[in-house]
Order: C-alpha cells, then structure tokens, then sequence
C-alpha cells in the first residue's frame, strides 16, 4: 500500500500537468496517464523530474497503482471524450472509488454523469476549476459538485492545493450536489465576460475618448488596482497595456487582431438563464459584443459607409477617469447580481442547498474574477441569508449613492455623443434602472400580447396568480 500514489490524474495537458505538480509539492503522490505516453514520458523527464510523480501508459496499470478508495481527476476537454475515458475506467474501479471531471462541462453532464456513477456505486465529483495554469501550479479557485460521499474523501486533497487568502481561508468549499460544481464555475466565467468587457469600454473611451496614450492609461489602471476595483483582470490589464512586441517593438495592443474568441461557457450562462427567465442582460452583451468583433471585414467596410459627426466636446479628463472609475465599480456590482440571481434560480429549481457567501470566498482568490469587493459581498450574503438580489445589499447603497449615478450615466453620455460602443456597461445600468423601477411598461406589454393572442393577464385589483382576458375588439 505505501507503495501506491494517493491521488491520479489522465489528460497532462497544460492545466493537468500544473496540478500533478501542485498535488506533489503539498506532499502528494501522484500517478498520471495521458492519451499519448509520449506526452508522459516527456513531462515525467522534464517537469515531473525528482518529485513523487509515476506515469504509465496503460489505464489499467495506472488505476492499479492508486490507493483506495481512488481518487481519478481527468483533465481532458469537455464532451464525449469525457464519457469514453470514464467507460475505459469503469472495468478497473471498485465501489467507492471516486472520478472528477475538472474540464469545462456543462452542467448538465455532470449531473447526468454523477446518477450514471452512482448506479456503479462510483462517486463522481463535477470540478470547477478556475485560475489558468499559474492558478493550477500555485492555487486555483476550486468549485466541487456532485455526489455528497465524495467530498469527506476529496476535501484534504482539494483544500491543500486551492488557493489560500491572507486569513488562512481555502478558496474551495462544497458547492452542491450533481451539476452544481460546473454552474457555478459556468456562471464565474459568465461574470469574467462581463467583467472583461466592461474593462475594454473603460479602455476605449479613455484611449478614444480622451486621446490618452498607453502609458497614461497604464497609470489609471494601477490607480483604480489600488481601491475599489482592485482585482486581478485591473492588474493584468495594466501590464499589458505596457507591453511590446519584440517583432516590431510597438504597443502589443497596435498588433493585436479587434476579433476576439471565446470557449463558450459565457454563452452557456445567457442561454441557461433565457430558459430560466433570469435576466443577466450584462453577461449575454458581453457575449454578443465578442460576436460583433469578429465581424472584422463588415465592420471595416461599415466604417467607410455609415458615417456620424461627433460633437466637439470639452472634457475635464480628470474628472471623466474619476467619474469612469465609478462607472465602472456600478456596473460590476449590477453584473455580479445578475450573476447570484442565476444561482439562486439555479438553487430553487435544482434543489441545491448552494452558500452564496462560501462561494464569493472561493472566488476571492485564484481565479479569474478575483477581486476585492468580494469581501463586501461574502459579507452580505451572510449578514442577510435570504438576501433576494445583490443590488439590496447595504453596502451597494452606500457605493452606488447618487452621485456615483449620476457619474454612471455622465460616462454614458459622453460615450455616446462620441459614438463610441459601451453595451455592457449600459446594460449594467439599465439592468440597475429596471430592477429599481416600481412600474415598468410590461402593462402595455401583456395587453399586446392579450389583445393579439389572448394570452391574458393578471389585474392590479386582484390576487396575484388570477388570470384575466379582456376582449379588445368589442370596445
């Protein structure tokens, strides 16, 4: 048994290699196995040198080699490849021997995958892994569903290698049963499209709206990293913008292509919550602005066709940076609302006992989004346990008083009058104007829809839940 490595991991691409290597540097031995045993056999001569690391070649070996109850984390890509490598494990796996899946699934395979294992008495944990290789190697954020018997075997392992904060605490807690490891991973990177756009308005109106140069925005973004929007996206932003290309030695950003990817977990989080009536108008924008910008060739020739004078206005730029720094602070607050308001549809419908303050605490380190108004809404959420949005919070109120309003919409404006495009954030703030909004027009809309389909509608004067038509056509 001493013999035996104490967790395994199959898939050694960049993100498995750095969490074998995490595991081992807290002390774990570690077995692996990867598709190629090439890739094995190079990482277990180069990387994996010297430390308690076994590779092999066959499956069967390799689940041979780990203690029981097993612990597998495959780290492959998302899909039918995950079902093919838990069938060629399942021969070789004994009741209660656990797999994770640490890849970018959906949710809805892990649950599928997790009553799938069960059946087999297999336990299967949904991992949600955040943070890029330097947070697998060092400390990612960490985010575990699935079977419930799982955690008490995981928990050591996952907690010694996540990321810590100042105060000792693990940035990895138990998220929920079935899927609720990858939602709430999926919503994280929901909220990194979010946060990552608003970011590039910021940019593009300081850089095309005031004329400032790289260097000078460099300067506001590492003013902003050290107040309210202090976070790791503020940090990295701020590098970049003094970066050069050694081809060239221009601005990285001047040879940077305007046409942005995306893995489509964003995507995931608009299209779940259109099915689930949940507005995240801020996160779908986010999205939908990555979509315009790889319409490079339409929008070149757009930019010869559809021309619009911009007025000539006199800014005071002092005060416009101040007054988009605050902009910007609103609509992340207005985008993590939308965020926890998925979640806790998620937690109503699927019947998930999900603890939003434990989960902004592991988003506080390691991940993508980490930033430091997280503390402000960990505490929230456990100073008021059925908090109902985000946007009710009092510490919101006392950050989005009226004049950071008034600078939020100040900033849209001059946006605007300069034709420069800034959807996320004024989705943030519509999103903020319609939730506080005690009389919306959706009267005018059942009305219409009554009136066209007789879809009826519900009566001011009456309990809510009673349904009325009237007939439009007789009067």
């Amino acid at each position: 048994m001493g013999n035996l490595s104490e967790i395994g991991l199959i898939g050694l691409g960049v993100m498995g290699q750095s969490l074998v290597l995490n595991f081992a540097d807290k002390g774990f031995s570690v077995s692996c196995h990867n598709r190629t045993s090439e890739k094995t056999e190079q990482f277990l001569a180069t990387r994996a040198a010297g430390k308690d690391i076994r590779g092999f070649s066959g499956i069967q070996e390799f689940v041979a080699n780990i203690a029981r109850p097993r612990k597998i984390i495959l780290m492959i890509p998302a899909g039918k490849a995950v079902d093919h490598t838990i069938d060629s494990l399942l021969p070789f796996l004994e009741p209660g021997d656990v797999v994770i899946d640490g890849g970018n699934s959906h949710y809805a395979d892990s649950e599928r995958r997790c009553a799938y294992l069960e059946e087999k008495k297999i336990l299967f944990i949904g991992l949600g892994v955040s943070g890029g290789e330097e947070g697998a190697l060092k400390g990612p954020s960490l985010m575990p569903g699935g079977n419930p018997e799982a955690w008490p075997v995981l928990k050591p392992f996952l907690q010694a290698i996540s990321a810590k904060l100042p105060d000792g605490s693990v940035c990895c807690e138990w998220m929920g049963e079935g899927g609720a490891g990858h939602f709430v991973k999926m919503v994280h990177n929901g909220i990194e499209y979010g946060d990552m756009q608003l970011i590039c308005e910021a940019f593009h109106i300081l850089h095309a709206g005031l004329d400032l140069s790289y260097p000078e925005i460099k300067r506001i973004f590492e003013n902003w990293n050290k107040g309210d929007l202090k976070s790791y996206l503020v940090e990295i932003t701020a590098e970049i913008l003094g970066q050069t290309d050694p081809e060239t030695n221009q601005p990285m950003l001047d040879i940077i292509l305007d046409a942005a990817g995306q893995k489509g977990t964003g995507s995931w989080t608009a299209q779940i919550a259109l099915e689930m009536g949940v507005a995240v108008p801020q996160i779908a924008e986010a999205v939908f602005a990555r979509n315009l910008s790889a319409l490079k060739q339409q929008r070149v020739n757009a930019a010869s066709k559809l021309h619009y004078q911009t007025s000539e206005m006199k800014q005071n730029a002092k005060l416009l940076v101040s007054q988009i720094e605050k902009a910007v602070y609103a609509s992340k607050i207005s985008s993590y609302a939308q965020g926890f308001s998925l979640l806790q549809a998620a937690a109503e419908k699927f019947n998930w006992k999900l603890n939003y303050g434990h989960i902004a605490q592991v988003w506080r380190a390691g991940c993508i989004i980490r930033a430091e108004f997280l503390t402000s809404i960990k505490k929230a959420f456990e100073e008021e346990k059925h908090l109902q949005n985000l946007l009710l919070a009092g510490f919101v109120a006392e950050k989005i008083d009226e004049a950071a309003q008034k600078d939020w919409r100040e900033v849209l404006k001059f946006a605007i009058d300069l034709a420069i495009p800034a959807p996320s954030m004024s989705s943030a703030l519509n999103y903020f104007d319609g939730y506080r909004c005690e009389k919306l027009p959706a009267n005018l809309l059942q009305a219409q829809r009554d009136y066209f389909g007789a879809h009826t509608f519900e009566r001011i004067d009456r309990p809510r839940g009673q349904f009325f038509h009237h007939n439009w056509l007789d009067n």
